[in-house]
Formats: structure tokens, C-alpha cells, sequence
């Protein structure tokens, strides 16, 4: 009877044991260790450690906690999921966020030191064959609105938000493999014409770009970081660049020596053709493609395209043959379209963590702290990544998954665990009442491992 009650007082349910699967993974690649080695918090350790505290922000995310408020009621609560990942117990949120709040500027570069060992260590953006391939680098900015009160909350662009205080996030996203680079955080006054600079180069940082990888990488931008300046910068140490140009008014200029225009085969109401002018400005050779379609006004809304690929390079990137070099529409349309889709790499990066990873509700007055929170969020959105990529060597319907049916589908499957005298998880039941589980459950059972725990389907 009392080796009954003593099995009964090791299992615990948990309403996320498929993300406990994962939390024993990170466990087992010991995942937190730069940060632990690297980062030094001025505070003294009571109870938790301060990269105890850090750490568990770092939990919530990935549990889907918007503010740090929750943490009490959908991680404290949650004792099965906290030994998931390594942790005996959580820290109440106000000490956790009293952690956030002693973060100095040193602690974010510390951070800054410790998530670049992390993505060396597990990226496969780090890994790139730039000999096979190019690396794509995709660099935008987005307005993070906040409280007034907050450091360097500042008027500024926010969509669909006149007049509304905050701060930017600036991105460079490994677009072929969906990892963030570099997340960096600026005052709400910020556009991609200042920030484009120090992205790139914290990104250089991260990827350990010389100068033999970069003339490999291809900078992918909007018309934001598409000043004379910007591009020549970029040019300069190497880079390949593919963007708009920033000035409207040169744009209109430039499409006047355009001498045909040719329709977009996929929307007829686009026409594009090629600038004619010299592009002597430049420190480089580059392609510049006027881009124009009419407005509800009825005037031409005007864009041009600046690109040092060849021909036979854009379309390659399009997967079109070369023999379509012969076909002026086809090259265009390679050069547009590759432009088109950094809506669906670098844009649906930053959309699919506002909405699965809630980074815009966990907001901090003081900078540092936000920055610490910024770094915290980018290596969720990559442990989510690399999470896909795990369970897709088994499923390979992952793939499909994006960051928000990730957390709140995916990894948001009830269950219990078994743990043992240690208080480590040794076998994960799955509720097999879930689809997501019946079907991933194979998934599941190779990302934890046979050695480290064994997952089940069973009732709960």
C-alpha cells in the first residue's frame, strides 16, 4: 500500500505534457548553459538564482504566457511542467519580474554573447554551404507599442495606430531556415534607414560572416533600408542587396527611361520594365527594375527594384530554368517576385510571434529589461524552429506548423508525467483522447528519446 501511494505522489498531470517532451530535449542539450556561464544579473540569490528567473520567462513563452503576471497560474501552478524542464519550482512573477527590472546594460550584452553560443551551437543557419547556396538574410523593422512611461517609448510608426507610443524591434531572419539572427530593440522614433547598419552587423556577429560568406549572402529589405547610403554600405563589405530604392520621388524620376513596360503575368494589374538609366551612383554594378500599378486615385503607385543578381541568378532563386533568359517578362517577374517573398519569410516571422509568442504583451519600463525580454523571445521563436525540424524527421507534417499552432496547438497536448526519486521525468502519457497526439505521437517518442523518457498515449 505505501509503494502505491508513493507511485500515486510522482505522477502529475499537466494540461502541456507535449511540451514537457520538449522540455526534456532542452534538458538533455543542457540549452541554458551559455546563458548560465555568460550572464551576470546585480542581484543576490535568495531562493532562485536570477538565470533561474530568466530562465522561466523563457518557459512561459514557450507555454504561450502573454504578460509575466501569468506565470503564477500557468507555470508556478504547473509543477509537472517546471521538473519538465530541469526546474524544482518556479519563482513567484514579482520576483521574477524584480530580476527583469536589475538587468543593466552588461546583462544585455551578456545575453546578446550567450544567444549567439546557442545559435552556433544548434542553428542551421550557422551551418549554411554558402559554397552550394546563397544565405538569405531578410532585415525588417516593426513598431512594439507600449506604455508611455516606458524608456525610449516614443511616437512613431505603429500600423493602424495613429498617434501610439513605443518602440521598434529590428529582425535579421535566416529566411531559408526561419531562425532569427539578430532581434534588437529601438526607440519608437527608429526607421530601417538607422537601424539597417547595426543589424547587419550584429548579425555578422552571430554568423561569424568574413568576407568570403558574405559576397555568398544575399540582404533582402524594403524600401526602408534602401538610401544611396544604405546600399553602398552594404555593397561595400561585400554583400549582395535586393530592395527598394527609398526615395519615391527618384523612383518616378527613374521609371520615365523605362521604354517598354511589360505586364506581371500573375497580376495584370502590375507592369513592370527595366530602368535604362546608368546606375553610376553605386559603388557596384546593379539591376534596377521599375515596378508600378495604379492607385484608387488613379495615379501610378511607382517602386524600383535595385539588385546586384544577374538574371540567371534571380531566376534560379525562383526555380525557373535558365532558358527562360530568353524571356525579358520572365527575368522581370524573377526579380519581383523573389522580392515578394520576404512578406512570407521575414514579415510572417515577426506576425506569427505577435500572435504565438505574444511578444508585444510583455513589456518592460526599463530598457535593459526589454531588452533582456527581446532576447528571450528570439530564442523561443528559434527553439520552436528547431522543435519543428526535430519532430518533422518522424512527421513530416510539422512542417505545416507555424509558430502559433505550435504553441497553442502542438505543444499544448494534456497529459501526465511519472517522475523518479531524483524527480526526473521518466515516462510522459499523452491524453489519447487528442488527434495532435495520436498523430505526432511518434514524433514525440524519438524528440524525448528512449534514454531520457518514454512517451505514451494514455488516458488522463
Amino acid at each position: 500500500m505505501l509503494q502505491s501511494i508513493n507511485s500515486v505522489a510522482q505522477r502529475r498531470g499537466t494540461p502541456r505534457a507535449s511540451l514537457a517532451v520538449l522540455g526534456v530535449k532542452l534538458c538533455q542539450l543542457d540549452l541554458f548553459a551559455p546563458i548560465r556561464q555568460r550572464v551576470r544579473i546585480p542581484q543576490k540569490t535568495v531562493k532562485y538564482s536570477p538565470i533561474d528567473k530568466l530562465y522561466a520567462v523563457f518557459i512561459a513563452c514557450l507555454a504561450g504566457v502573454r504578460g509575466i503576471v501569468e506565470i503564477n497560474q500557468r507555470l508556478r501552478a504547473d509543477r509537472a511542467l517546471q521538473a519538465a524542464f530541469g526546474q524544482p519550482a518556479c519563482a513567484e512573477q514579482s520576483v521574477v519580474q524584480e530580476t527583469l527590472d536589475a538587468c543593466t546594460e552588461k546583462t544585455v550584452a551578456q545575453m546578446e554573447v550567450a544567444l549567439d553560443a546557442i545559435y552556433r551551437e544548434h542553428a542551421a543557419g550557422y551551418r549554411h554551404d554558402y559554397v552550394a547556396d546563397w544565405q538569405v538574410l531578410d532585415v525588417d523593422i516593426t513598431g512594439m507599442p507600449c506604455g508611455r512611461k516606458a524608456a525610449f517609448a516614443t511616437k512613431g510608426y505603429f500600423a493602424q495606430e495613429r498617434n501610439r507610443r513605443g518602440r521598434q524591434l529590428g529582425r535579421v531572419l535566416a529566411s531559408r531556415y526561419g531562425e532569427v539572427v539578430a532581434d534588437r530593440l529601438f526607440d519608437g522614433k527608429t526607421q530601417l534607414v538607422t537601424a539597417l547598419q547595426p543589424l547587419v552587423e550584429a548579425a555578422e556577429q552571430t554568423l561569424e560572416l568574413d568576407e568570403g560568406k558574405r559576397v555568398r549572402t544575399i540582404l533582402r529589405v524594403d524600401a526602408g533600408g534602401g538610401t544611396l547610403a544604405q546600399v553602398n554600405w552594404a555593397l561595400s563589405r561585400g554583400y549582395q542587396f535586393h530592395g527598394k530604392d527609398y526615395f519615391s520621388l527618384r523612383a518616378a524620376k527613374l521609371a520615365g527611361s523605362v521604354t517598354t513596360w511589360y505586364a506581371d503575368p500573375r497580376l495584370p494589374e502590375r507592369q513592370m520594365g527595366w530602368v535604362t538609366a546608368p546606375p553610376t551612383e553605386y559603388v557596384k554594378p546593379v539591376r534596377r527594375i521599375a515596378v508600378r500599378a495604379k492607385k484608387p486615385n488613379g495615379q501610378w503607385g511607382i517602386g524600383i527594384l535595385i539588385s546586384t543578381l544577374t538574371p540567371a541568378e534571380a531566376l534560379a532563386l525562383v526555380g525557373q530554368p535558365r532558358a527562360a533568359l530568353k524571356d525579358q517578362v520572365a527575368v522581370l517577374a524573377a526579380y519581383v517576385y523573389w522580392y515578394d517573398l520576404r512578406g512570407g519569410a521575414v514579415e510572417t516571422s515577426v506576425k506569427e510571434d505577435k500572435q504565438g509568442l505574444g511578444i508585444t504583451k510583455r513589456n518592460k519600463r526599463r530598457f535593459p529589461a526589454q531588452q533582456v525580454l527581446v532576447q528571450l523571445n528570439a530564442l523561443a521563436h528559434n527553439v520552436l524552429i528547431w522543435a519543428k525540424r526535430w519532430l518533422t524527421r518522424t512527421v513530416p507534417g510539422a512542417a505545416r506548423y507555424g509558430i502559433q499552432r505550435m504553441v497553442r496547438d502542438l505543444l499544448a497536448v494534456t497529459g501526465t508525467l511519472q517522475f523518479d526519486a531524483a524527480g526526473r521525468v521518466t515516462q510522459i502519457w499523452l491524453n489519447d483522447a487528442d488527434a495532435l497526439a495520436r498523430r505526432f505521437l511518434p514524433a514525440f517518442q524519438a524528440l524525448a528519446g528512449p534514454e531520457h523518457a518514454a512517451v505514451y498515449l494514455g488516458q488522463t
